[in-house]
């Protein structure tokens, strides 16, 4: 399968490539519809168990895989990493995870109890979803794939919030083993309607700039009340950027309490609580003064209001 190739930003580098930034209100991605994805970090390796019997019809499947730096996860039949949402319940079992976010989290659905290789069948289980729809549990956690994972042995959704990780064959969150490498963060874009293509996070939710840090000013002025209402995308290992973004306007900067932040063309990038979901931008204009961004690093023109349909990703999310 190909993958799209990532580029490194190294933890040192500051503001960089600032020259490269192309004038304001140009967006030299505007008429690109090609979906790219980020990766994350060095290849990992899938050895799925190999299931002798066949699923039935609506029947999910479930295998244990080994994923390098997780140790043992769950995949689905076709290898696809399986995650667990904190904000769900497992006793009792209970979905939070709708609309928006299942579309960048799509559940594992089954008609009955999905068939497991290497799994304790008494952990397996089902719970129907608000729709009516049954999806596939596991030690009472309700279980998803990721859709910028594109293939077996990816696990892209590995802490890309707090909220979500890859579920073991026990229902337990993987955790990263010990020396294994740094976090990355990664940036991509999405196309929202009548903004046009934005940048985006590793949840796929808008980056916005705020006037008021002043392009290459090396600060952030958005601390306390303000980071909590936009949070700042920080980065602690190596930012990976999707194809068609300029690694070169991709930087970071010190805040002060001493977390790093990602810049992208001389301007910190924050997203915004109130976004409930990818592909919304309820923060473009606020205040005149928070914007979302477009993959040259510019604000989107200010006389641009998104509508309400979910944005299509080019980046590795959603």
């Amino acid at each position: 399968m190909n993958r799209a190739r990532p580029s490194a930003v190294a933890l040192s580098a500051a503001i960089a490539g600032l020259a490269l930034v192309a004038a304001c209100g140009t967006n030299p991605y505007a008429t690109s519809g090609a979906v790219q994805q980020v990766s994350l970090g060095a290849q990992q390796q899938l050895s799925a168990s190999t299931v002798q019997a066949a699923p039935g019809a609506g029947q999910a499947q479930l295998v244990t895989s080994t994923v390098e730096g997780l140790g043992a996860v769950l995949a689905d039949a076709e290898g696809h990493t399986l995650y667990r949402y904190a904000k769900d319940t497992a006793k009792p079992p209970k979905v939070a995870c709708v609309d928006g976010c299942a579309e960048m989290w799509p559940p594992l659905l089954s008609d009955s109890p999905a068939l497991a290789a290497g799994v304790d069948a008494r952990l397996v289980s089902l719970v129907t979803r608000p729709d009516g729809r049954k999806q596939v549990t596991v030690g009472g956690w309700p279980v998803y794939r990721y859709a910028k994972d594109t293939g077996s042995g990816i696990a892209l959704g590995q802490n890309v919030s707090a909220d979500w990780a890859a579920i073991t064959p026990a229902g337990e969150k993987a955790a990263a083993a010990a020396g294994a490498p740094a976090a990355k963060t990664s940036i991509g874009t999405a196309d929202i309607g009548g903004l046009g293509p934005v940048l985006t996070d590793p949840a796929g939710r808008t980056l916005y700039l705020f006037t008021q840090d002043g392009r290459g000013s090396g600060t952030s002025t958005c601390d306390g009340a303000c980071a909590r209402t936009w949070p700042p995308l920080l980065v602690d290992g190596r930012i990976t950027v999707a194809e068609d973004i300029d690694t070169g306007l991709v930087g970071q900067i010190t805040r002060a309490d001493g977390s790093k932040q990602v810049t992208v063309g001389g301007w910190p990038v924050y997203t915004y609580a109130k976004d409930g979901a990818p592909g919304e931008a309820n923060g473009h204009g606020a205040g005149n003064t928070w914007y979302a961004m477009e993959p040259n690093g510019c604000k989107v023109d200010p006389s641009r209001r998104p509508d309400n349909s979910i944005a299509t990703a080019s980046s590795s999310g959603y």
